[in-house]
């Protein structure tokens, strides 16, 4: 059996107690990826809009 004593797991409770901290990880993680991906759209529409806007100000000259 396990030469560690007491504190000694199956292999397969190791592994899902693992598994469940890893896929918990993996799903803040992708929050935080979209979080960050949709600031980062709505800056570029932000300049976008703001750089329109600045050469609609701007009077044409000849």
């Amino acid at each position: 059996m396990c030469s560690a004593g007491a504190d000694c797991q199956p292999a397969s409770c190791r592994f899902i107690a693992f598994d469940m901290k890893d896929v918990e990880k993996q799903a803040r993680l992708a929050e935080k990826l979209r979080e960050n991906l949709r600031r980062r759209k709505a800056q570029a529409r932000g300049a976008k809009t703001e750089a329109a806007g600045q050469a609609s100000e701007q009077p044409a000259e000849k």
